[in-house]
């Protein structure tokens, strides 16, 4: 019994250490620690058996994609991300701007305040107010550059604002 305990306390930490790497290599050295904790839970996919979703508290913190093996945030995951020192990832957005962009509309580069000027193009973003409060999370459109230089078009495809409904799945949640 204890060997069966054993493997599963392995896999468990195997598992642990490679969407901790992969946080880091995305976000930035030392990220993956402080994104994904001891205690956090992860669901993987019924089909394929790989590493699908990271849970924290009943809290859906990011979600491994398949197709690049690259993190999308959720809103938990995102303000665990903020609150690291120094902020990666970002874009601020005008106040005027907030509340639709919190309902799930996109973010135009017009509306863009200020920003990480590390961004590139696809890559996973933080969208927060004038206030660094969050608002949204989702996929860059434009660099950094881009941001400042463009006045029209998206900047940010946002995927999940903090004003929408959230629906929750029907997951196994494994790994607790």
């Amino acid at each position: 019994m204890s060997e069966v305990l054993l493997k599963l306390a392995s896999r468990r930490s195997d598992d642990l250490q490679k969407i901790r790497k992969v946080a880091d290599y995305q976000f930035g050295d030392g990220v993956g620690r402080n994104l994904f904790p001891d205690d956090v839970s992860v669901v993987f996919s019924k089909r394929t058996g790989r590493i699908r979703y990271i849970y924290l508290d009943g809290e859906l913190l990011a979600t491994l994609k398949p197709r690049d093996g690259l993190f999308s945030l959720g809103i938990g995951g995102a303000e665990r991300l903020i609150k690291m020192e120094p902020k990666r990832m970002w874009v601020r957005v005008q106040e005027e701007a907030e509340a639709s962009v919190g309902k799930g509309g996109d973010v135009f580069a017009r509306h863009v305040v200020d920003f990480d000027e590390e961004i590139r193009p696809r890559e996973e973003v933080v969208v927060l107010n004038e206030k660094n409060i969050l608002v949204a999370v989702g996929k860059a459109v434009l660099s950094g550059d881009e941001m400042r230089d463009f006045s029209r078009g998206v900047a940010v495809r946002v995927r999940r604002g903090i004003l929408e409904k959230v629906k929750k799945g029907n997951e196994t949640i494994m790994g607790q």
